[in-house]
């Protein structure tokens, strides 16, 4: 059996991470490949001696089978980091480590945990004098071992010490590393969360594109392989259209079949989308392609319930896109999904310069979309043109006034609601394309119908109303059956 350097009595160790699942496996060889000495420990010392034997050999990785030689194995300010599941294990690890500690060490928390969580921890942790990180990490397991895009929040002094580690391992893009001090307490955990948020929806606005070729043009796997692969040259380089291409290429091995069209669809997650909702809904912001991706993962679970419902619900009788050609139906589709792709960005940009409002947090919105370059789930090529955005105008308002980003909106309008309309027509569903076109048409309206609403809440409630010829502020009431 392969075996890693032995701890010694003198710390060897410039990083610790506890939690020996394959991100946090991953993350320690990546550390190690920086140059660094990586300590590990995972509670079940048989999953920290296994991963020691396979991948460990001639690596300047530190295993331990007690938390107690963990700490001791590193050096001073101890740097620890958790990757072990959201939620309670998070707080237990906390409550078992916390005492081995001296004031000025430092636990990062690199999970998916929920911003509020966070802040808790936080307070938690340095009312006793240690330091506290909350960070996102994007890119799932082949981002944590060549380079994830790292997003942390807490103490700046914490920040400045794991600096020159976080920075080294994270990806780089054109010299510059994907990671950057986010803001205090919980900002790095709400950034990661709206990035999730933005991949729901990304993720969903191309599900629907392929959804609509597949049955308003009955292109087979092989044709939207293709239509990928060029988007993917494009304005939509990203890679969640690179590895849609790749997908829309494999054959099952069992059937020979497309193995995209013998996966049941049916849609996990793991409660970032929502956490992403729930936070638009408290703080008042619009989310709703956002929400409308975590809706669609849930109706896609009802999966009895709609293989039923399908034999007694009806809808308009299938057939074929008519009345344009294949080729500019596609074209139409492209300009629906980049148009789609902006609002649904721009949603989550305003979801976090109003978190920035309510925390108290100064959040850089053009280091943030560079640091999700590299590394990480939502990495695309506009990403550019979001930095371009704040740099010329850091208060924007929302991207969809900034000059670029309105020109294409502007001018995929035709298609769009093309693409939108005739899926409704034909009964195809498309509930991110069309929550995202009727924000952007809900934003550009300079009167809604929510004066009648008021109107509806002051007579059965006398909630009052505000008028357009009367100063802002001042509320009227009226007596309605009079």
């Amino acid at each position: 059996m392969a075996k890693a350097r032995k701890t010694t009595a003198k710390p060897a160790a410039d990083f610790g991470i506890i939690g020996m699942a394959v991100m946090g496996q991953n993350l320690a060889l990546n550390v190690a490949s920086k140059g660094f000495t990586c300590a590990v420990y995972n509670r079940t010392a048989a999953r920290t001696g296994e991963f020691v034997a396979a991948s460990c050999e001639g690596k300047n990785i530190v295993p331990s089978t007690s938390l107690k030689a963990f700490i001791a194995s590193l050096k001073k300010p101890r740097k620890v980091m958790l990757m072990v599941k959201a939620g309670q294990p998070v707080d237990d690890f906390i409550k078992k480590v916390m005492p081995l500690l001296d004031k000025g060490d430092i636990l990062i928390d690199g999970g998916n945990s929920f911003f509020g969580d966070t802040i808790r921890r936080c307070q938690q942790v340095e009312s006793k004098g240690l330091l506290y990180i909350g960070t996102g990490v994007s890119g799932g397991e082949e981002g944590a071992l060549k380079g994830p895009s790292i997003m942390p929040g807490g103490s700046p002094k914490a920040w400045k010490a794991v600096k020159p580690i976080l920075t080294k391992i994270a990806a780089q893009v054109d010299g510059d590393a994907c990671c950057t001090y986010i803001g205090n307490d919980g900002a790095g955990h709400y950034v990661k969360m709206v990035h999730n948020g933005i991949e729901y929806g990304d993720m969903q606005l191309i599900c629907e594109a392929y959804y609509i070729m597949a049955n308003a043009l009955g292109m087979s796997a092989d044709e939207m392989h293709k239509v990928f692969a060029k988007w993917n040259q494009g304005d939509l380089d990203s890679y969640l259209i690179e590895i849609t291409t790749h997908i829309l290429a494999r054959k099952d091995p069992d059937t020979g079949k497309p193995i995209v069209d013998v996966i049941l669809d049916k849609a996990g997650q793991k409660g970032t989308g929502k956490w992403t909702s729930q936070s638009a809904l408290d703080l008042g912001i619009p989310a709703p392609t956002i929400a409308e991706a975590v809706f669609a993962r849930c109706i896609s679970g009802v999966k009895d319930e709609r293989v039923a419902a399908s034999k007694i619900l009806k809808g308009p009788k299938s057939q074929l896109w008519k009345g344009i050609s294949k080729a500019k139906a596609i074209n139409a589709i492209r300009d629906a999904l980049y148009a789609s792709k902006v609002c649904s960005y721009a949603q989550g940009f305003a979801l976090m310069a109003e978190a920035a409002r309510d925390g108290g947090w100064k959040l850089d919105f053009g280091e943030i979309s560079m640091i999700w370059r590299g590394g990480c789930i939502i990495r695309a090529r506009f990403l550019h043109h979001i930095k371009a955005a704040f740099d010329k105008k850091p208060d924007l308002a929302n991207l969809l006034l900034d000059p670029y980003f309105k020109t294409i909106v502007h001018k995929a309008q035709k298609s769009w609601r093309l693409v939108v309309a005739t899926a409704t027509g034909l009964g195809i569903p498309v509930p991110a394309f069309s929550s995202a076109l009727a924000y952007f048409d809900s934003y550009r309206r300079e009167r809604l119908s929510a004066n009648l609403i008021q109107a509806q809440r002051d007579y059965f409630g006398a909630h009052t109303y505000e008028r357009v010829d009367r100063p802002a502020g001042q509320f009227f009431h009226t007596e309605w059956l009079d």
